[in-house]
């Protein structure tokens, strides 16, 4: 093995010791951090809340229109006091009607807090809880997002 070849081997060699997999955020913000309940990638445990539809039955319209007012109330006090980052209806389709991503990491405190929407009390949407890791920026949308649209639920 020859000089220069040894020597250009200790170079990459040095090289790629000196790479890390992990790099420094040079935009890194201790404060957002920590306003934000961010871990050290600056992400954190939500939980997903899938809406199916449920097994109950509301044969009255204006009993069922006043449960799904009641529903979107609850929404909106939920994003007020910071504990439901996102919430949506889907398209339509045979299972699933909407999303929610509740600012919370344990799905007991998740099911708490779900009690309160009267349309899953009366059974007409039915929650399926999965734990996500999302970036803890999510609730930063929150911020903005009442100033957008023009009407408000």
């Amino acid at each position: 093995m020859n000089l220069k070849f040894l020597c250009c081997l200790i170079v990459l060699f040095v090289s790629l010791s000196k790479m890390d997999a992990q790099s420094a955020n040079v935009h890194f913000d201790s404060t957002l951090t920590a306003k934000y309940g961010a871990d050290d990638y600056g992400m954190k445990w939500y939980i997903l809340v899938l809406l199916k539809t449920g097994t109950g039955v509301e044969q009255d319209a204006g009993k069922r229109k006043e449960l799904f007012e009641g529903h979107l109330k609850n929404i909106r006090s939920l994003a007020d006091q910071g504990k439901l980052t996102v919430a949506g209806p889907l398209e339509k389709n045979d299972r699933y009607r909407g999303i929610f991503i509740l600012n919370l990491s344990n799905k007991e405190d998740a099911l708490l807090l779900l009690e309160s929407d009267p349309a899953i009390k009366a059974k007409l949407l039915e929650p399926e809880l999965i734990r996500w890791y999302g970036s803890a920026a999510l609730p930063a949308y929150l911020e903005v997002e009442g100033k957008l649209g023009k009407f408000r639920f």
